[in-house]
């Protein structure tokens, strides 16, 4: 945290958050803390006889020692198959195939561009909201490039930069979860709640894809944008210090007409694919329909990946050549093993957590764990939308310490996902409202590393800015956006809407 002046009562409780996270090793070591413990904690379990019978079992089964020999055969056995079988690390990288194109080309950049291109005045906290909600789908990057051109787009409306800025930083981060596309988180969590579903016995028949939040997603993608230009507008702006512009300052976002048809062409392309991809869809008899013909579910809905990385891909590509990059610069190898290496330290910490998650469920303790919290919250009574809720204040709050979203959701994943399951909800539900949870608080957490970025651009239109007064500017965007997700899941939950394609509320 950076200090300047009085500390204020905000920063004092920030530091300690601060100083309480810095204090955590990193997500390798921190599971690596995790495996110790799991397997220490076999082998107590296992030494006191310790069983568990899941609800329907006929027999109650014994938690096993992973310490034994028996549990390091099996360790060294499957090591290398539980790495590169782990449900969420070929689709994050195949969808990252396709983004490395379009963000490398500078697709993914003049889109955004052209979407705050001349909007009406009025109307730019509402645009900024909409597209800040929108940006998960370009992973961390929508940090780096979203707020910048958000401030951009104020300054040349005549309406102060830093609204654009911290609003499109706070809209982008608490509304993270949200958005009518979908990108490698919605990838990289299913694969991980597939993993736990499969930690509850009897539940190894239920399959994930990569669509199965989007209903959810998308519903809060459209509202979540009315109350972050209100907030932006009403709350914000008024707020921050008088501000000018300075003279002769013409900054501007427009879009060059060569970017104007190169956007055209590769977004004509792109349609074309995708309108053949749902023709061969509906068409009778096609392969790409269930059985008995079915469009839910079906071979499409599970193999979403690819066909998302495809868009992007021809996005990325058809641009660069129509926007005439040199040859170098629109390097497909290239800008794919650029985008890979951006990825190694996911790869790296897969690695680990495809053990913890196989010590986890070899023993038995995740079974255990999952029946023992299901039964604790029976006995509170917290069962149905309550314990969603729960999840929701539990997610938020380890989201102040633990940022990375997929490291996040393999450590609650692993007990939240088996223990409400057995409350009757089903993955799908489960996955959206952790989502949400994971979203709400990020814009504040000072683990976040973005929040410093966004500093460091504020402090250009603002040089006394402390960290404190940044927080507390993003801090409206918390309750309000938390109130909203929790009223989108209420609709879904009460109303008994789908969260996605085949994906319902309760377990069948």
């Amino acid at each position: 945290m950076l200090k300047t002046g009085r500390p204020t009562p905000l920063d004092r409780v920030l530091g300690g958050v601060e100083r309480l996270g810095n204090r955590l090793p990193n997500p390798f070591i921190m599971f690596v803390g995790v495996f110790v413990l799991i397997s220490l904690a076999s082998w107590i379990a296992a030494a006191l006889g310790a069983t568990v019978r899941p609800p329907g079992a006929a027999e109650a089964t014994p938690v096993r020692n992973v310490l034994s020999g028996e549990g390091l055969v099996e360790l060294l056995g499957s090591a290398v198959d539980n790495f590169v079988e782990f449900p969420a690390l070929g689709p994050v990288l195949t969808v990252v195939l396709g983004v490395g194109v379009a963000q490398g080309t500078g697709a993914l950049e003049a889109a955004v561009r052209l979407a705050f291109y001349r909007v009406p005045r009025a109307l730019v906290p509402y645009v900024v909201a909409f597209v800040a909600c929108q940006g998960h789908v370009m992973s961390d990057a929508s940090f780096l490039v979203i707020p910048p051109l958000a401030a951009l787009v104020f300054r040349a409306v005549g309406r102060h930069p830093l609204a654009g800025l911290i609003g499109a930083y706070a809209c982008t981060a608490t509304g993270y979860a949200g958005g009518l596309l979908l990108g490698t988180l919605d990838a990289s969590l299913a694969g991980i709640t597939e993993k736990a579903a499969a930690l509850l016995p009897g539940s190894s028949g239920y399959t994930t894809n990569i669509a199965m939040n989007y209903y959810f997603g998308a519903a809060a993608g459209l509202v979540l944008p009315i109350v972050g230009g209100l907030l932006i507008s009403r709350v914000l702006e008024p707020r921050l210090p008088a501000w000018r512009p300075a003279e002769g300052d013409d900054a501007h976002v427009e879009v060059t007409p060569r970017e104007r048809r190169a956007l055209l062409v590769s977004g004509l392309v792109v349609a074309g694919f995708l309108a053949l991809v749902v023709l061969a869809w509906l068409v009778p008899g096609s392969p790409l329909r269930g059985e008995d013909g079915s469009l839910v579910p079906s071979p499409l809905l599970d193999n979403l990946v690819p066909i998302i990385a495809l868009v992007f891909f021809l996005f990325g590509y058809t641009y660069g050549r129509a926007v005439k990059l040199d040859k170098d610069e629109r390097s497909v190898y290239t800008l794919m093993t650029a985008s890979i290496k951006e990825m190694a330290g996911f790869i790296t910490l897969i690695f680990i957590v495809a053990q913890t998650l196989s010590v986890l469920s070899w023993s038995g303790l995740a079974t255990f764990l999952a029946v023992k919290l299901a039964d604790a919250a029976q006995a509170v009574g917290l069962v149905g939308f309550p314990a969603l809720v729960f999840l929701i204040l539990l997610s938020s709050m380890l989201n102040l310490v633990i940022t990375s979203g997929s490291g996040l959701w393999s450590l609650e994943s692993t007990v939240m996902v088996p223990a409400l399951m057995l409350l009757g909800l089903s993955p799908a539900i489960i996955q959206a409202t952790h989502r949400i949870g994971d979203s709400i608080t990020q814009a504040i957490s000072p683990m976040h590393i973005f929040l410093y970025f966004i500093l460091a651009s504020a402090q250009k239109y603002e040089p006394e800015l402390k960290l404190g007064t940044l927080v507390s500017r993003l801090l409206p965007f918390v309750p309000a956006f938390g109130l909203v997700w929790a009223c989108v899941l209420a609709v879904f939950y009460f109303f008994g809407l789908p969260v996605g394609p085949g994906a319902g509320i309760h377990l069948p």
